[in-house]
């Protein structure tokens, strides 16, 4: 059976992804669409709420985004948020207009608690704000519901038609209660029964995995990430026997990291193919230093040792770890933000009838929860991001097995100290850089190379901050390395956001 869904029209804001997922988060299953998606497509979803979201226009702007406007006569619940909100009082009726002054960051606001939304929230809490614009008079039959200092209209209410707007941003974590808000919405507003959850999503796939692949073969090309890992773990255990996996070792992977493939899948249902493909690698990268030059002959080289491996195996279809933002990012659902190499169709010279895409409907979170229900060991659901080619853009300049054997040492001994602080950071390791340094080793002069040691901490990692390190942690990392890696005699940490830099060197 179809789960009850809430669609999010995206008017181009930067949290349709967060909102959706606290949707989720709430037990109730939810998509995001465009805002040119048509009221008959929306009617043939039949979601049981709408969540108009955020957006960098101004309403009353020449070809500001709008929807439909059958939309709002298809007597589905509306919860708009910031522009969402603007847009429907100004499309009802009212007028918004400029500020004068812009209001942003978390302030105070108080809450209506006779409102459907924040009947449950305290009068008064903390949200964030972010706008220029303001709802100077409602539409008919609207009341406000909510206030701060400099804006009377922070939330507003029809409960007759069961529309409702909030200015603040109730999907992020400044805003108190902000999920228990939208649970609200879902629950009080939409009648929602929460009958979305990981194990109603894996029994659900499992049963249109069989479906679709019947008694054929499956290919999956396993890199190793988290991504790929569940789909792998998930296609074993719906189609045992029928999936060949084919990992290519490409000699960038981090310290241990392909014998603990090699350990788990090889314990699955499944063919694991490994590829030692070290050689191919290293020397069609000999001399190259540019960043750009070793992505396309990384990518390039990947493409074709996985084909030569592949014409080996007789699959009908190729199994895709394809994941939600994936999706929406390469504009399936939304604007175009970039490409994804895993979205947009087959390899059409391999052959294969179908692709298979069974994570195609979650977020990295929900990734990670069903991995763990399939038994995956944490190490590898919560494994570090990592990019694509490797450890060799973490080596800066011309690759050699030397290097990446200083790299993958170095790198061990800091994820294994910062994973044992419990220190704040989202994403962290090391960075062999080009540079040498005079050093002193007992009595004698080094020339040996710097490691730069770079921790972060970002929700979205399109920004991130400088992880607060203690340094007792910095000092005792350093000194590991300094003393355990030959070839390194001095340790660098990166303190420079993003932006201006970006999270990776290279």
């Amino acid at each position: 059976m179809k789960n009850e869904t809430v669609v999010i029209i995206d008017f181009g804001g930067q949290y349709k992804e967060l909102i959706a997922r606290r949707v989720r988060e709430c037990g109730v299953y939810s998509e995001i669409r465009p805002n040119t998606i048509s009221a008959d497509e929306l009617a043939r979803i039949a979601p049981i709420g709408i969540i108009f979201t955020g957006g960098p226009d101004s309403v009353y702007a020449e070809n500001a985004p709008s929807c439909a406007p059958e939309v709002f006569k298809l007597g589905v619940p509306l919860l708009g948020i910031c522009y969402g909100m603007q847009y429907i009082c100004h499309t009802l009726g009212g007028r918004v207009a400029p500020m004068g002054k812009n209001e942003y960051g978390t302030l105070r606001a108080i809450l209506d608690g006779a409102s459907d939304l924040f009947f449950s929230c305290p009068g008064e809490q903390k949200v964030l704000m972010s706008h220029g614009d303001t709802v100077e008079s409602l539409p008919e039959g609207f009341t406000a519901t909510a206030r701060t200092e400099r804006c009377p209209v922070a939330a507003c209410e029809n409960r007759a038609l069961k529309i409702y707007g909030v200015q603040f941003h109730p999907e992020v974590e400044n805003t108190k209660n902000g999920t228990e808000i939208i649970r609200n919405f879902l629950y009080s507003v939409c009648g929602a029964r929460g009958d979305y959850s990981m194990a109603d999503y894996l029994q659900k796939q499992i049963s249109a995995v069989r479906e679709r692949v019947g008694d054929k073969q499956v290919l999956l090309g396993l890199s190793g990430g988290v991504d790929s890992s569940v789909c792998a773990a998930l296609l074993s255990k719906a189609i045992p026997g029928q999936l060949t996996c084919i990992y290519v070792d490409h000699g960038f992977m981090r310290k241990n990291e392909s014998e603990e493939i090699k350990e788990v899948f090889g314990k699955r249902k499944l063919r694991l193919v490994c590829v030692d493909a070290r050689d191919r690698f290293l020397k069609r990268l000999a001399g190259v230093t540019d960043p750009e030059e070793k992505r396309k002959i990384i990518g390039d080289e990947f493409a074709r040792v996985f084909e030569d491996e592949a014409k080996k195996c007789s699959a009908d279809f190729l199994a895709q770890g394809t994941i939600y933002p994936d999706v929406v990012e390469s504009g399936t659902h939304s604007a175009v933000i970039k490409s994804h190499h895993n979205v947009g169709g087959l390899p059409e010279k391999l052959g294969f009838k179908g692709v298979v895409e069974p994570l195609r409907g979650l977020f990295k979170d929900e990734v990670r929860k069903l991995g763990l229900s399939l038994g995956l060991p944490r190490s590898i659901v919560y494994r570090q991001p990592f990019p694509g080619p490797g450890l060799s853009i973490r080596v800066i300049g011309e690759i050699t097995e030397e290097k990446l054997d200083i790299l993958r040492e170095a790198d061990a001994i800091a994820r294994e100290e910062i994973s044992r602080s419990r220190s704040k950071a989202d994403q962290y390791f090391t960075v062999l850089t080009n540079t040498k340094s005079v050093g002193v080793m007992g009595d004698g002069r080094t020339y040996e190379y710097a490691v730069a040691l770079r921790a972060v901490q970002t929700s979205d990692f399109m920004t991130c901050e400088v992880a607060r390190l203690p340094y007792p942690l910095l000092l005792k990392i350093s000194s590991r390395i300094a003393n355990e890696v030959k070839g390194v005699n001095r340790v660098v940490y990166d303190i420079t956001p993003k932006p201006p830099a970006t999270i990776e060197w290279e």
